[in-house]
């Protein structure tokens, strides 16, 4: 099976029943099955066909799971950008994938034209919002009332589905290749656990972005794929979102640490406990999960919050605490079903119980390596073994908890930041020396960054400057939040 197999068959199944819930509007499988066909057509009539890149440029709206299906059922592979980066950092991903068309958002496609003359593969901009469409794009609207009947592109599990961009070790991002089996693979994985099994009576809470492919597999994928609903959210606010959470009768509950930790902060016991009354289930991951929230969500709310773990690379799911009968805290949990985990020590064996070692993991769900970057694949594939680069311990019970990074990993609200790109960056300014940048505790973010900064001989630099220089090269969560002025780095 593949990806848009999985759609048809709940359109098939759950035809009248809502799939996506967007502010006020409700959309049927029906209605999102020809929505997806009529993208498929439109995209190809403009030539877009089996193996090749659609760009993916958009927020939590509707018009992103119709260019993500739609791309998909074409037979291409869909880059999801993150809509915070800048056009450089924009500018780098299309240009590595090769795209020949990028479905974009109205708000973010003055980036695009800005950095466009560089893209030469890229032929067409097909626009979310209008028309009319700006000079030089293609409004989407209009594209769909144009298109005819959609071609049947075979489409099998080895066909690449997704190039998602993950920051890499030497700056320059890496295109994880995910085919239609990884994808469909993990959902398997995640549905055979039976407190994370989705049904059609499921409603599931979608403020998570849906570029990243937390969001995208394990929430939109898994819910599409039980027939569930998805209440798609542009932007989180602890309140606005419980409200959300209230009207729609949410039952799944998917955040990041600093969300549950968001809502802890704004919401009081008795109103959130009646908010959060119809959720059977919440799910936290990208982050360690701090135990007091852990506990004072539980404590507050009645909500237990299963963490996981896993990376883009994994598709991305690859432990969970809802494996076993209660979640034990600051630990990542069990292996999905079909998973293979090793921890592996410098010496390239397996440690003894209790000892740290990188944890290896295997399983039908890792990626197929690093678009145009057999290197870069090499190094953290072996024999099917993907090398994650975080360190874990391993208890009598088999549960594993991530003590330490072997690579130098920055977690920002959920998001990766290598220290190394955020210094490259400060480098380019023509009056800093040195910089060295390093990850500090926040209470918003989990972590966020921290630069100090050498200026050059005769340079007069203030941590304005710096950050003003930055913020056209760096997406927000890469900037750091405090920046230090030194003579000489400590």
């Amino acid at each position: 099976m593949n990806l848009a197999d999985v759609l048809r068959t709940s359109a098939d199944s759950f035809g009248a029943k809502p799939a996506l819930i967007f502010g006020g509007r409700s959309i049927s499988y029906d209605e999102l099955d020809e929505r997806v066909d009529n993208t498929v057509a439109a995209l190809a009539a403009l030539g877009v066909g089996r193996g090749d890149r659609v760009a993916l440029v958009a927020g939590n709206i509707p018009e992103f799971v119709y260019a993500l299906y739609g791309a998909l059922r074409a037979g291409a592979a869909v880059c999801p950008l993150n809509v915070m980066l800048t056009a450089e950092e924009m500018s780098y991903m299309l240009a590595d994938s090769g795209a020949k068309v990028a479905v974009v958002e109205l708000p973010f496609v003055p980036d695009l034209l800005e950095v466009r003359e560089g893209l030469t593969e890229l032929q067409t901009i097909l626009v979310i919002g209008g028309p009319p469409a700006p000079a030089g794009t293609v409004s989407l609207e209009e594209a769909l009332r144009g298109a005819e009947d959609a071609p049947e592109v075979p489409i099998g599990p080895d066909d690449l589905a997704l190039v998602a961009y993950t920051s890499g070790t030497t700056a320059d991002p890496r295109g994880a290749m995910l085919t239609h089996g990884n994808l469909v693979a993990n959902m398997d994985q995640m549905s055979s656990v039976p407190l994370l099994a989705a049904g059609p009576d499921d409603v599931a809470l979608l403020a998570l972005p849906l570029f990243h492919a937390y969001a995208l597999n394990a929430v939109l994928g898994l819910t599409m794929k039980a027939g569930g609903t998805a209440v798609l959210v542009e932007r989180f606010d602890p309140l606005e979102s419980l409200d959300i959470v209230r009207r729609h009768a949410t039952t799944l509950l998917f955040g990041v640490p600093t969300m549950f930790a968001a809502w802890l902060r704004a919401v009081e016991a008795p109103d959130g406990r009646t908010g959060f009354s119809s959720v059977r289930l919440g799910v936290s991951g990208a982050a360690p999960l701090p135990v007091e929230v852990l506990d004072a969500f539980r404590d507050r709310f009645g909500v237990v919050i299963w963490e996981g773990y896993g990376l883009t690379e994994a598709s991305p799911a690859v432990t969970t605490n809802a494996m076993g009968a209660r979640p034990k805290a600051s630990s990542i949990g069990l292996p999905l079903p079909g998973m293979e985990v090793r921890l592996v020590g410098e010496d390239g064996e397996d440690v003894e119980e209790g000892d740290p070692g990188e944890l290896w993991v295997k399983g039908p769900n890792v990626f197929a390596g690093y678009w145009g970057r057999p290197d870069a694949s090499a190094e953290v594939l072996a024999d099917g073994w993907l090398r994650t680069g975080d360190v874990a311990i391993r208890d009598d019970e088999g549960y594993l908890f991530l003590v330490d990074r072997k690579k130098d990993l920055v977690i920002v609200s959920g998001f990766n930041v290598f220290p190394r790109e955020v210094e490259e960056a400060i480098a380019e300014h023509p009056g800093v020396a040195e910089a060295a940048v390093v990850a500090i505790p926040d209470q918003s973010t989990g972590e966020a960054i921290q630069a100090w900064v050498v200026p050059g001989e005769g340079a007069a630099l203030g941590p304005e400057e710096i950050l003003e220089f930055l913020r056209p090269r760096l997406a927000r969560f890469k900037l750091p939040k405090d920046v230090r002025v030194v003579e000489e780095l400590p």
